[in-house]
Order: structure tokens, then sequence, then C-alpha cells
């Protein structure tokens, strides 16, 4: 495996554990459940083993520009019209 290669995959499981995490906080702290699902869903797209499994049963590989697109989606939902912030502070104040 080559260095590229490498931080590729490794660039897919953290941009997949920020994404799965915003789906989780806005899962139990925020007013929409299903939005949380709904993020978190959207998340697995990043993780390298789902990413293989969607290419062999489907045949077809999600381009890197279609990636980048949907993390943008992801980071606008949920710091524009998600209010991010307020609910970890939510979050922060149950513990």
């Amino acid at each position: 495996m080559n260095n590229r290669s490498f931080a590729i995959i490794l660039l897919g499981w953290l941009c997949g554990i920020v994404f799965s995490a915003i789906g989780v906080v806005n899962m139990f702290w925020g007013n929409d459940p299903l939005f949380g699902v709904f993020l978190f869903l959207l998340s697995l797209v990043y993780y390298p083993p789902f990413h293989e499994l969607f290419r062999k049963l489907t045949g077809y590989r999600i381009h890197g520009v279609l990636k980048v697109a949907l993390g943008l989606f992801i980071l606008w939902a949920s710091l524009g019209v998600g209010e991010l912030f307020n609910k970890i502070d939510l979050m922060l104040q149950s513990f």
C-alpha cells in the first residue's frame, strides 16, 4: 500500500467518525431524531468497509467529488440549519 492510498483510507475513517458523531448528537440531543439517523446513514459512505461493500453489491464506486459534496452538505445541514453547537452544549449539560 502506498502513502496516497493509506492517506485516503485514513481520511475516510476520520470523516466517517466525525460525521457519525454529528449524526449521533442529532439523534439524541436534537429535536428531530430522524435527521440524526439520516446523517448517520450518510456517514457510512465514508467508512472504507462500507464503501467496499457498496462497490461489491452494486458494481459502482462512489466518486471522491461526490463524497466531498456530501461532506459539505452534512456540515452545512448540521452547523447551519441543525445548530450543532447548541446541541453539543445540551449534550455536555446532560452529563
